[in-house]
C-alpha cells in the first residue's frame, strides 16, 4: 500500500510538471532536459554504445556526487575493461559535468523512481552491478533490483547529522527497503553506524573511507604560471577565488573585497556560483555593486590581465580544480548560508589553504580534517573574513604551510576507491 501511494505520489508530481516544462519549452525558455529519458524512453541509437555488453550502472544525483565518483568510475573501467559503464544524474549540471569523463560509455539522466518507469530501464539496461554513490535511495529501484536479482550498492555513503533524525522519523519504512540493499560502502564509522541504527543489515555495512579523497589532478595542466595566463590573472598579484557560492553569499563576498580593496590591498577576486543558471543574476549584483568583471566563458588570449578589483566570473563547468590551482586562496561556499559546504578537497588538493563557513554540516568530517591538520581556517561569521583574508595576503609562509598541510592530508587518507572496487569485485 505504501509503495502505491509512492507511485501515485510520484505521477501526481510529473503530471503536473511535465505540461510546464513543455509550455516553456514552446516559449523558447529554459527547460527541463532528458524528459523522454526520465520515463525511460531511450531512442535506439543512445543505446548502440551498450548493445551486447554487461552493464554496470552508476548513479550519481548531481555535479558534485558526480566528481565524487570520477576515480571509482576510472577504477571500475579498469576492473572490468569488457564492461559497458553507464552513469545516470538528475541534475543538468552533473549530466553536463558526466558528458566529459571518457571512461564512460553512456550518459543518461536517471530516470523518475516509479515502478513501472523502472521496470522498463532495468529490462533496456540489463545491468549485472547497480552502484549509486552517496546517500540516494530510490524506493521503487531498490525493489526491482532485488526482484530482478541485480546487485545494488549503495558507496561512498555518508548520513549527515541533519538527515540522520529526518531519516529516523522513516525508519520502519526504511529498514525493510535497506535490508534489500546489497552493499553498503560508507565514508566512516559513524556513517556505517547511523544506516545500521536504520535497518541495514551489519554484514552488509563496510567503512572503506572517502573516495573524495581519491580526486585525479593532472600535474601537468597544474602549473600556476599556466593556469593564470589562460584565465588572464595577473602573476604578481594574489588571487582570492571563492568557489561553489550560494545566494545570499556572493553579496557577503564582494562586501568582503570592498573592505580589502578600500584599505589599498591589491588582489583579484574570482567568482564561481555553485549552479551555472545564477550566472545572471550574480551578473546582475556586480553591475548593482559597480564592479568590473569579465566572464569565463568570454575570455580570450589576447586580452589584457585582469586588475586590482575586477572580478573573473566562472560561468562554465568542469574548471574549479585548476582555477583553484591559478589562485592563492580558496574559500569554499555553501557554509556562509545553512546549505551545509561543499568539497574542501579540492583545494587541499592543489595545496591551497581553504577558508569555509560556520554551517559544514554535510562536510563534518572533512571540515574537522582539513582545521585539524591546519590546512584552513573556519569563520563563525561573515564580520570575520576580512581580517582573516588580510593575516593570509600578508603571510606567505602561512598560505605555504597550509597548502602543504592540506596535500598530505589528502595523500595519508587515499585508497577508497581500491577498497571499494575490491568490495564491488564481491558481487559481480
Amino acid at each position: 500500500m505504501a509503495f502505491a501511494l509512492y507511485d501515485l505520489t510520484l505521477l501526481l508530481i510529473a503530471a503536473g510538471m511535465i505540461p510546464w516544462y513543455l509550455l516553456r519549452r514552446v516559449f523558447g525558455l529554459r527547460s527541463r532536459s532528458g524528459l523522454r529519458e526520465r520515463f525511460g524512453c531511450y531512442a535506439p541509437q543512445r543505446l548502440s554504445a551498450i548493445k551486447g555488453r554487461p552493464v554496470i550502472w552508476i548513479h550519481a544525483v548531481s555535479v558534485g556526487e558526480t566528481r565524487a565518483a570520477i576515480p571509482l568510475i576510472k577504477g571500475l573501467r579498469q576492473a572490468w575493461p569488457d564492461h559497458a559503464l553507464v552513469l545516470t544524474n538528475v541534475t543538468e549540471t552533473g549530466h553536463e559535468v558526466a558528458s566529459a569523463i571518457t571512461e564512460l560509455d553512456l550518459c543518461l539522466f536517471f530516470p523518475l523512481d516509479l515502478s513501472f518507469v523502472i521496470r522498463r530501464v532495468l529490462a533496456r539496461l540489463k545491468p549485472t552491478l547497480i552502484v549509486i554513490v552517496e546517500t540516494e535511495i530510490w524506493p521503487n529501484l531498490i525493489r526491482a533490483a532485488a526482484l530482478c536479482h541485480v546487485p545494488l550498492a549503495l558507496v561512498n555513503g555518508r548520513i549527515s547529522d541533519r538527515s540522520y533524525p529526518r531519516y529516523r522519523r522513516f525508519q520502519r519504512i526504511l529498514a525493510p527497503l535497506l535490508q534489500q540493499v546489497t552493499l553498503f560502502s560508507m565514508q566512516s564509522a559513524i556513517d556505517s553506524e547511523r544506516i545500521i541504527a536504520l535497518g541495514a543489515g551489519p554484514a552488509n555495512v563496510i567503512s572503506s573511507g572517502n573516495l573524495k579523497f581519491d580526486m585525479p589532478m593532472n600535474l601537468a595542466e597544474a602549473d600556476p604560471a599556466l593556469l593564470r595566463l589562460r584565465y588572464r590573472l595577473p602573476a604578481h598579484l594574489p588571487i582570492w577565488i571563492c568557489g561553489s557560492t550560494h545566494d545570499g553569499e556572493e553579496a557577503t563576498l564582494l562586501q568582503c573585497y570592498r573592505t580589502l580593496l578600500e584599505q589599498k590591498e591589491e588582489l583579484v577576486l574570482i567568482l564561481a556560483p555553485r549552479h551555472p543558471p545564477r550566472v545572471p543574476a550574480v551578473c546582475d549584483l556586480l553591475t548593482a555593486r559597480n564592479f568590473p568583471y569579465r566572464r569565463r566563458s568570454q575570455l580570450q588570449e589576447t586580452d589584457s590581465l585582469l586588475a586590482p578589483g575586477e572580478v573573473l566570473l566562472v560561468d562554465t563547468l568542469g574548471e574549479l580544480l585548476p582555477l583553484y590551482a591559478a589562485s592563492d586562496l580558496v574559500f569554499v561556499g555553501g557554509s556562509l548560508v545553512p546549505i551545509g559546504g561543499h568539497n574542501l578537497l579540492e583545494a587541499a588538493l592543489v595545496s591551497r589553504p581553504v577558508i569555509f563557513g560556520p554551517h559544514m554540516h554535510n562536510f563534518r568530517d572533512i571540515s574537522q580534517l582539513i582545521l585539524n591538520a591546519g590546512a584552513g581556517s573556519q569563520v563563525q561569521s561573515e564580520e570575520e573574513l576580512p581580517a582573516l583574508i588580510t593575516r593570509y595576503l600578508h603571510d606567505l609562509p602561512l598560505r605555504q604551510q597550509q597548502g602543504a598541510a592540506g596535500h598530505q592530508l589528502i595523500a595519508a587518507h587515499t585508497g577508497a576507491t581500491a577498497r571499494t572496487v575490491a568490495l564491488l569485485r564481491t558481487l559481480v
